[in-house]
């Protein structure tokens, strides 16, 4: 009779830390209250109070749904294997292995929330996508990246949202605005936050002469309630409204009411052209800069505590963190973590989940690192 008690045990250690990163006793004490919330009556008077409950409701019950089906499954494995053991039948052992297989791709796909470790990483995010050097290629290459996002979001369940769009002087997009909603989209789109490089035979070029385009990233967390995060002075504002124009199509919805607010002190602008009326592009607008600001604010921080550190850091674009290579060979490789996948096309359609974990464990181990010098 096989023996696996090693496995065993290093699954119920894995089990032991899910407990921890997950914070299943935590969650268990949260349960009542969000569930006496939701049972009030008058809870849905305040529409965005109530869907926040039902949200943070919905991600406690999934997580302790998934810890204790974990549990459950480790503790009849275990038994089955003593059992089989104590009666020497060595039947039971194709079913224990594979339990124990079953296992353990469960807790790999689980592990990745212990890569959270962002304060942010469980919000939504706002991004930015802008072409930058390489003309025409470098427009068409914006486009391409945001349609790989949607098809990314599309595959997680995602909801993607284009806020605003700015169409290519003769292909492709200068720079769209948009969002993603989904749990941890923060987290895990924070990886993208950088500069994007393409080199491919450009269809742009009568010669056929391969073309090495670029277009940035950029990725700051959603917040809802953005008064309690970063305080907006109106006197700082520049408010403009104006017909929403491009071709749309699949990115936006055409409006006559489309908002752009220019932060002064900062010269932050954005936009929003998205929503039905001037007022609701206005809100939304406000809570996309709010966004940026603090962002802005945290970069300043980590800039301050680099330079007293003797620390020479840039916290902005600057650098490609990602190649995209179709000629003349295929491979995208991610410069910062070396993960590196050679079927472009999947990429392109929106197989981005390995290029996030590499950075996630990557950010952890640095800041695994940090700690332990400290």
């Amino acid at each position: 009779m096989q023996d696996f008690s090693d496995e065993l045990r290093a699954l119920a250690t894995r089990l032991d830390e899910a407990k921890g990163y997950l914070k299943i006793d935590e969650l268990r004490a949260r349960r009542p209250q969000l569930e006496a919330e939701m049972s009030r009556p008058d809870l849905w008077d305040d529409a965005d109070a109530a869907r926040k409950v039902q949200t943070e409701l919905s991600a406690l019950v999934d997580d302790i749904g998934q810890y204790e089906q974990l549990d459950e499954k480790l503790t009849y494995i275990t038994e089955l294997a003593e059992l089989a053991r104590e009666m020497g039948d060595e039947s039971e052992e194709p079913e224990i292995a594979a339990g124990i297989a079953e296992l353990a791709t469960a807790f790999e796909h689980l592990e990745l929330r212990s890569l959270f470790v962002g304060e942010y990483d469980e919000k939504d995010a706002v991004c930015l996508v802008k072409s930058g050097e390489g003309g025409t290629d470098a427009q068409d290459w914006a486009d391409m990246l945001l349609r790989m996002y949607k098809r990314w979001c599309d595959s997680r369940g995602f909801d993607f949202q284009v806020e605003s769009i700015s169409e290519g002087t003769e292909a492709g997009i200068s720079s769209a605005e948009f969002t993603v909603r989904g749990r941890y989209a923060y987290g895990l789109m924070r990886a993208e936050h950088g500069v994007h490089r393409l080199v491919r035979i450009s269809p742009f070029n009568n010669e056929g002469k391969r073309q090495t385009a670029f277009a940035s990233v950029q990725v700051v967390p959603f917040f809802e309630e953005m008064a309690n995060e970063v305080e907006i002075d109106e006197k700082d504002l520049r408010i403009d409204t104006y017909r929403s124009s491009g071709a749309g199509g699949q990115h936006i919805n055409v409006t006559d009411s489309a908002v752009r607010i220019t932060h002064n002190p900062t010269g932050i602008v954005v936009s929003c052209q998205n929503e039905r009326s001037q007022h609701q592009n206005k809100d939304r607008a406000m809570q996309m800069l709010a966004a940026k600001l603090l962002d802005l604010e945290r970069q300043q921080r980590d800039a301050d505590i680099a330079e007293i550190a003797g620390e020479a850091k840039n916290v902005g674009f600057g650098s490609q963190i990602r190649s995209y290579v179709t000629q003349p060979y295929q491979m995208v490789k991610d410069l910062r973590t070396e993960h590196e996948v050679g079927n472009v096309e999947s990429v392109f359609n929106g197989d981005l989940d390995g290029f996030m974990e590499a950075y996630l464990r990557q950010q952890r181990a640095a800041a695994t690192g940090e700690a332990a010098n400290a």
